[in-house]
């Protein structure tokens, strides 16, 4: 069932890769039980730092609520696969707005984080400058920067379908001591519209505050003007 829509715009994915069990070490031992596994390409795990600007997010059968409709978001990421379905794995995600962040640690058991965070674009075309910027203020205070030069679109490849088309998320949570469940949410958008991008400056404490060593040599980074995106109810998976 459909529970939200939103439109991700802005987006920036920078992406570094390592070896898999070091990405596995920090996903949780269960999630194999329920048939999720880290996702590889060319035997090479990928994580990203991925800022956007979240719009228009409207919940089903509600109007738009303009104070938590409109705000940026700054996350990291890595990929997985439930059974051939390719899903995303949140490591944490950085908003400013209190709302989203309670409601998504709560009803889509997402790791959100309650941080002064902001993604902006400077210009209007090839050219432009996009930073985003993370000061955390809860669970802890890590904080990042990064700025990039946004560049001509480019077609899409088998590595950049890896890292982009990805039409879930897994989540997991345990509650009042209960054994840990594991839940599948679906997500439907166009295809991404890439750029080429070139990256300006970048000051990173997220990736650590997650547990990842800190990443050698500079991204692969794509920039996207946005998608429009569909939201649908969690799935809960079963072993």
């Amino acid at each position: 069932m459909q529970v939200m829509t939103q439109d991700w715009r802005h987006l920036l994915f920078a992406h570094w890769s390592y070896e898999p069990h070091i990405v596995q070490s920090l996903l949780p031992a269960h999630l194999r039980d329920f048939g999720v596994e880290l996702d590889t390409f060319e035997g090479r795990a990928y994580v990203g730092l991925v800022p956007f600007q979240m719009r228009n997010l409207r919940l089903r059968g509600l109007p738009r609520i303009p104070t938590t409709s409109d705000f940026p978001e700054i996350n990291v990421r890595t990929y997985v696969r439930h059974r051939g379905r390719p899903a995303v794995w949140f490591f944490s995600l950085d908003t400013p707005q209190v709302l989203p962040t309670l409601v998504a640690r709560t009803a889509f058991r997402l790791p959100y984080c309650y941080a002064r965070a902001s993604v902006t674009v400077t210009g209007s075309d090839a050219g432009s400058i996009i930073a985003s910027s993370v000061e955390r203020r809860w669970p802890d205070t890590s904080h990042s920067y990064m700025a990039a030069r946004i560049g001509q679109p480019i077609a899409a490849t088998p590595l950049t379908d890896f890292l982009t088309a990805r039409w879930g998320l897994v989540a997991t949570a345990s509650i009042f001591g209960r054994p840990p469940s594991v839940w599948f949410g679906p997500i439907e958008h166009e295809p991404w519209p890439l750029h080429a991008a070139e990256l300006l400056d970048l000051d990173d404490h997220l990736f650590s505050a997650a547990g990842l060593p800190t990443p050698e040599g500079d991204p692969l980074l794509h920039y996207s003007p946005g998608v429009s995106t569909t939201v649908f109810s969690l799935e809960r998976l079963t072993t």
